[in-house]
């Protein structure tokens, strides 16, 4: 089917009280993986194209490779722009056809984010594209320290930007190889009291899966990005089939053998979303 927005697949998300899954994509086996697990869980998906792997491969190729996907998959397909640094970034592609962009603020004086941001919505609802920003600041491990999201700027941000979803600060960091982020669940009643905007979690891999199954059904969370599980995944799969296969040298042969151990780690994942059977 076509390329659907990130408002299509929240909604329902946010009515029916489970959370959609922001794969974050590094090369073609990966994004494969991620469409067929989501076929197989009769899940919708949203597949991510972040500042990693938007330096390796062009954006024009990511487009086309999520849209291809989408167009011969049974189930809603998100292109996503994550983490945009800049308007023209974010431009870029909406032009390309991406169908959702995060433009990211989060290091920004509020003032500035929200004004930046509300911006790209604006530029962005004229091509029907749906907007992701972040309020408050999600860290890295072993980088910058999260800056948790304040409730009362969660309500201006959402209030004056008109955002689709907004990616909050509460507990979760980015690249965490252990599950073992403690969300603040005050500070996220909080700002489920402050906006009824769908919220965002940045650093999913972090969280554990029981957490996250929680969390979709019972709270505003409607996306969770997930990918160093994953590429955990990849790593120990792609060493385990070098060394069974010593004699092999053809790339394809190498990296379709991976893409079993992606597919069934990201049903895991979409399960955990309570997301199987809502597409």
């Amino acid at each position: 089917m076509p390329l659907v927005t990130l408002a299509d697949v929240l909604g329902p998300a946010m009515e029916q009280g489970y959370a959609v899954a922001g794969m974050v994509v590094l090369g073609w086996e990966d994004a494969c993986a991620f469409v067929q697990a989501a076929e197989a869980e009769r899940a919708p998906v949203i597949l991510q194209a972040g500042p990693a792997c938007r330096a390796h491969t062009p954006l024009p190729v990511l487009a086309t490779m999520f849209r291809t996907l989408a167009q011969h998959s049974s189930v809603p397909v998100v292109a996503h722009l994550d983490h945009g640094r800049s308007a023209d970034e974010c431009q870029e592609a909406i032009d390309l056809g991406f169908t959702s962009v995060m433009f990211d603020g989060s290091r920004l004086p509020l003032a500035e984010n929200i004004a930046r941001t509300a911006a790209i919505v604006k530029r962005a609802a004229a091509s029907g594209v749906s907007v992701e920003g972040e309020i408050g600041f999600v860290g890295y491990a072993g980088g910058d320290r999260s800056r948790g999201t304040d409730p009362a700027e969660a309500r201006q941000f959402a209030g004056e930007t008109g955002v689709t979803a907004m990616a909050i600060a509460i507990g979760n960091v980015h690249l965490q190889r252990g599950s073992d982020s403690e969300v603040d669940l005050a500070r996220l009643r909080a700002i489920e009291a402050a906006t009824s905007v769908p919220l965002v979690i940045h650093g999913g891999s972090g969280i554990l899966a029981a957490t996250r199954r929680e969390l979709s059904m019972a709270s505003n969370i409607c996306k969770f990005n997930v990918g160093t599980e994953i590429r955990v995944v990849f790593g120990t799969t792609l060493r385990k089939v070098l060394a069974e296969r010593p004699e092999e040298f053809d790339r394809i042969a190498i990296l379709g053998a991976v893409i079993p151990d992606l597919r069934e780690a990201t049903r895991g994942v979409l399960r955990s979303l309570a997301s199987q059977g809502r597409a």
